[in-house]
């Protein structure tokens, strides 16, 4: 996977203003430390105190500053990464996120499995401001190793993203032959890209929890979310676009409960932020569903993982 001159795995982060959790993100690579992982770090920060804590981890990590010339935004920056990234395959670090032990040995084995499959994908940890595991975030699937039938994956992947992009691994010529993370989806770009590459490629599942996905009130996930109009159609955007690949008699069960899925989504992020008026509305779209879609919604959407943490956070005070 790796020659003398060129890295096995490129990793691509993100940064703006990002002194608050930069440094605890390099950190997590750092443990990890093997030369055959290059960090391209794309920073649009208007001062250096950014590339200050980044610079500090020259003498233990690989790194690669890149210009961000006039790309702006995670996702332009992101894309910018992936174009310069020397290693076969890539993986996505947002600032605020964390690598857990273990994490370059569990991709080295993925890689080594299938490295023809252009993406793998793995459960993620939910972590608090500080670090603390809520939580882990996982796939609806339930075996290691296990490589994915398009339509099983889309089937599930279309109700709900249920990825972090924290955990995935893609090849990077995949990424490239797609078209990257769509810039016009700036809320659900990622999961476009997953949606993009299971149609394009090969994909793996793998159950190691290598990834930390921090939850807290300053990030794009919680920002994102005020307009409740526009967070709707970024879901539907997806759904919209994708849901052909799916076979007749299946595209009209997944939609109904992509449909609820983009109800219950709404009105917990109105709930989040103070208004809790969506909350019966998205109750009933659930319910609507009958017996046995709901099991699925609630099996595909993850969402007593991805909402609990959450919770327990708000509880604490540290969300």
């Amino acid at each position: 996977m790796q020659t003398a001159d060129k890295p096995w795995l490129s990793v691509i982060l993100p940064v703006h203003h990002g002194e608050e959790w930069v440094g605890q993100a390099l950190a997590s690579i750092a443990s990890q430390a093997d030369p055959g992982i290059e960090i391209l770090v794309i920073d649009t920060s208007s001062d250096d105190a950014t590339r200050n804590i980044v610079e500090n981890y020259a003498d233990r990590l690989n790194l690669r500053f890149i210009d961000a010339g006039d790309a702006s935004g995670c996702t332009a920056k992101t894309n910018l990464g992936v174009r310069h990234a020397q290693a076969r395959h890539v993986s996505w670090l947002c600032q605020d996120d964390l690598w857990l032990d273990g994490r370059t040995e569990a991709v080295r084995s993925w890689i080594t499995q299938d490295p023809d499959a252009v993406l793998h994908l793995a459960p993620s940890a939910i972590v608090d401001r500080s670090g603390k595991t809520l939580g882990v975030w996982n796939c609806p699937f339930d075996e290691d190793g296990l490589a994915i039938a398009k339509d099983g994956l889309l089937e599930k992947l279309l109700v709900q993203n249920f990825v972090a992009v924290v955990s995935p691994i893609v090849r990077r010529d995949a990424w490239l032959e797609v078209g990257g993370i769509d810039r016009d989806l700036w809320y659900t770009g990622d999961w476009d890209l997953w949606v993009k590459l299971a149609c394009h490629g090969g994909v793996r599942y793998h159950e190691q929890v290598t990834g930390g996905f921090r939850i807290h009130d300053q990030s794009a996930t919680s920002i994102g979310s005020v307009d409740d109009k526009e967070f709707e159609s970024q879901h539907l955007a997806v759904i919209d676009r994708y849901l052909h690949e799916l076979p007749a008699e299946s595209a009209a069960r997944v939609r109904s409960m992509a449909e609820a899925s983009i109800h219950v989504n709404v009105a917990l992020a109105s709930a989040a932020h103070g208004d809790i008026s969506k909350l019966p509305n998205a109750v009933w779209a659930a319910m609507k569903l009958g017996p046995s879609k709901l099991v699925d919604y609630v099996h595909y959407s993850r969402i007593l993982e991805r909402s609990l943490p959450r919770v327990r956070a708000k509880m604490s005070g540290s969300l």
